[in-house]
């Protein structure tokens, strides 16, 4: 819970460097960003109140008449937008809440606290460290126009937009994010930000706010940033890979020594909920209807249901630690996309996984080969199931799931199910650019 003492230090520093507006940060349910603004002399009453707003304008939040909530800032995650120039803006993220003061059960942010808190009183710590990939294009047209030919770790001159890149380090770095490495992707124009890991709640937080700065930055030199799945049809599209780890304390709970491959007993369960529990939890790591159009065969995205190391085929792969340092160990989930709601994500997972440390599960065995390789055959003898191969398929799924459902919450999960139905029955009755050109001059 924030302290009065780092509610303190925003008030001073408010004053001190003249702040003049203060932007108060929510999400709605698909994760789109919401904000408002404060004036300094609101910011008491923010933080000892909340302020007011209509919660019916916001996606999946409430109903008119039960329009009246909440939003309470977050000292922790105060922070100067840099990209605002000499206006002198600063943002904290907040937490909705109803009138009473109880939390609103359909705030993103304060689902995932819901789950951290569970975690927590298992004694663990969820960390997450993401890949988060995207694309640069000319401009937001119907017709995406990359900015060059580059691939993976290509540099000048077929990467032209490592200033780009650069630019918006220095701008996470200014809030407080920290960047690992940033390099070209294997696809044309797409691009890749690693962020430090950092415990799941404050993650999010910077997913989001990455997210948005990748874009202020392209908008500033003049092009546009997309984390649209699968943007451009015959090249891979962009994910989110999650290295993933439980601390206990300062211990990492996923390490072992004289455990197979080093994995203790809670990362070999860890592991097993998350395959249990794969097709269900899509529908949220993978939530739009493109999502799917990147987890097809032929490319980097998984598309099976396995677990292995170092293989890149893997639905849930466990990188090699650094040697002598335990605390790097750590699983990767590779099915999520850029454009979910990470708060989301980040429940559901982390739900499958004390799901399968609680109840036990058997890791099944590793997949050693390329698992597109195998036959059909080959797959259903070691248990190998598929992915979801469209939203559809994965609301399904999600429907069915008791976990899900407790994850997210009666409201969210309702509502979710609900909106993405919709999706689904808008993707069904359009006739796409495919159908035109494939039929209409045969049929």
């Amino acid at each position: 819970m924030p302290t009065a003492k780092q509610e303190e230090y925003v008030l001073r520093t408010v004053e001190e460097r003249g702040i003049r507006f203060i932007r108060l940060w929510f999400t709605d349910v698909l994760g789109f960003l919401k904000s408002f603004a404060i004036t300094p002399a609101e910011l008491e009453v923010a933080f000892d109140e909340g302020m007011d707003f209509d919660g019916s304008a916001i996606e999946g939040f409430s109903r008119v008449q039960e329009s009246d909530m909440l939003a309470r800032p977050d000292p922790t995650t105060f922070q100067i937008l840099p990209w605002r120039g000499s206006e002198s803006v600063a943002r904290m993220f907040c937490n909705i809440v109803m009138p009473d003061g109880e939390p609103f059960e359909g705030d993103p942010r304060s689902v995932l606290q819901r789950n951290l808190s569970r975690a927590a009183d298992l004694g663990y710590t969820f960390y997450v460290g993401p890949e988060l990939e995207y694309f640069y294009f000319a401009d937001s047209g119907e017709e995406p126009r990359p900015l060059d030919r580059g691939g993976y770790f290509d540099l000048t001159p077929l990467d032209v937009a490592s200033e780009y890149r650069r630019h918006t380090i220095t701008a996470l770095e200014a809030l407080g994010i920290s960047v690992e490495s940033s390099h070209h992707e294997v696809s044309p124009s797409q691009h890749e930000l690693d962020l430090r890991h950092t415990d799941a709640l404050a993650m999010a937080d910077n997913l989001m706010t990455a997210r948005l700065a990748v874009k202020e930055v392209a908008l500033e030199h003049g092009i546009y940033a997309t984390f649209m799945p699968k943007p451009v049809e015959g090249v891979d599209g962009s994910g989110l890979h999650l290295h993933l780890s439980l601390f206990e304390g300062d211990r990492n709970a996923f390490y072992d020594p004289g455990a197979l491959h080093g994995l203790s007993r809670a990362a070999q369960g860890f592991i097993a909920g998350l395959l249990h529990h794969a097709a269900p939890i899509t529908a949220v790591t993978n939530q739009w209807v493109n999502s799917y159009k990147r987890l097809v065969g032929g490319f980097d995205a998984p598309v099976y249901v396995a677990w292995a190391r170092n293989n890149q085929s893997a639905l849930v792969r466990v990188p090699s630690a650094k040697p002598g340092k335990p605390a790097s160990t750590r699983i990767e989930y590779r099915a999520p996309d850029p454009a979910c709601n990470p708060y989301l994500a980040f429940s559901v997972i982390l739900a499958a996984g004390l799901d399968g440390i609680e109840q036990g599960r058997q890791l099944p065995p590793e997949i050693t080969g390329n698992v597109f390789d195998l036959t059909d055959e080959e797959r259903a003898a070691d248990r190998v199931s598929r992915l979801p191969g469209t939203l559809a398929e994965a609301l399904d799924a999600m429907e069915a799931s008791e976990l899900v459902a407790g994850a997210l919450g009666e409201h969210l999960f309702e509502w979710f199910l609900r909106n993405k139905r919709r999706e689904w029955d808008r993707y069904q009755r359009h006739v796409s650019r495919f159908e035109l050109l494939e039929y209409l001059p045969i049929l």
